[in-house]
């Protein structure tokens, strides 16, 4: 695709996947799943939303972390070539971690994995595709596990004392996000009833995420034309109450504004434990 001035739309109207609740925990394999076992569990329905360009129609005061659970930032980083894991965590790991610690006040940043995502050509256990359906990434369960998981028993408990978050930062790789941009829920919209747990399947244990149901009352943004100069942080978990998003609702989805020869999107998140 050409590099010229595309004139944004100020909403754009888009099938998102929500699950239907049925009684039945859902299931998703994070590996191939054993034959005759789908992949995804649960009954998924498209629901037709609005989805706000969050770059024209932002709302009063803006869109932040902890009002929201999402906010974009803009930073370039020192690491250019993404196809080495070794460079990743030598380079872009230290890097990110400083810059979650500078946007959030947070003491101290873990980041405990990243996924790398093509759009194109997904590769088992390395390169996965886009996810097009409505979940985030931990619950009110597996949020404080994943402290146990990645720390030693006596710290992880001192720190469970304190506020703890798990906030992932997504970035475009290679050029500018055509496709497949991310669809992100204002946390203020979110009802608990809304939640529904899921597990997430790996070969040597099982974590758990939240899939939603459908809510007409869901306010939904997205930063179209995203460039690998700019970062999204998405609130995964908090352990803090009173006005802090304490989750949102993000999912890739088909953006009707996007041009017909739109290139296959790239890009990293990476998933940290926060320590304020």
């Amino acid at each position: 695709m050409s590099d010229v001035v595309i004139e944004q739309p100020a909403v754009v109207e888009a099938a998102l996947n929500y699950l239907v609740a049925t009684g039945e925990k859902p299931a998703t394999y994070a590996y191939e799943p054993p034959a005759g076992v789908p992949q995804r569990s649960g009954v998924y329905r498209t629901q037709r939303v609005n989805i706000i360009n969050a770059r024209v129609s932002p709302p009063p005061g803006g869109l932040s972390l902890d009002r929201n659970g999402f906010e974009l930032r803009q930073h370039a980083s020192v690491l250019s070539d993404f196809t080495d894991p070794a460079a990743i965590e030598r380079i872009y790991y230290p890097e990110s971690e400083a810059l979650l610690r500078g946007w959030t006040g947070a003491k101290r940043a873990v980041i405990f994995d990243h996924t790398i995502r093509d759009g194109h050509a997904a590769r088992p256990g390395t390169v996965r595709e886009p996810v097009k359906f409505i979940h985030n990434d931990q619950t009110f369960v597996s949020g404080p596990r994943r402290v146990r998981d990645h720390l030693p028993p006596h710290e992880a408990e001192e720190l469970l004392k304190g506020r703890v978050a798990i906030v992932n930062l997504w970035r475009p790789i290679g050029s500018t996000v055509e496709s497949s941009p991310l669809a992100l829920c204002d946390a203020r919209s979110i009802a608990p009833t809304d939640l529904v747990p899921s597990d997430l399947i790996y070969q040597d244990k099982v974590g758990e995420t939240y899939a939603f149901v459908y809510n007409p009352k869901h306010h939904w943004y997205y930063f179209p034309l995203m460039t690998p100069k700019e970062v999204l942080l998405l609130k995964i978990y908090d352990s803090a109450g009173d006005d802090i998003a304490r989750l949102t609702a993000h999912t890739a989805f088909d953006d009707p504004s996007s041009p017909p020869d739109a290139r296959p999107r790239r890009s990293i998140e990476l998933r940290a434990l926060l320590f304020f």
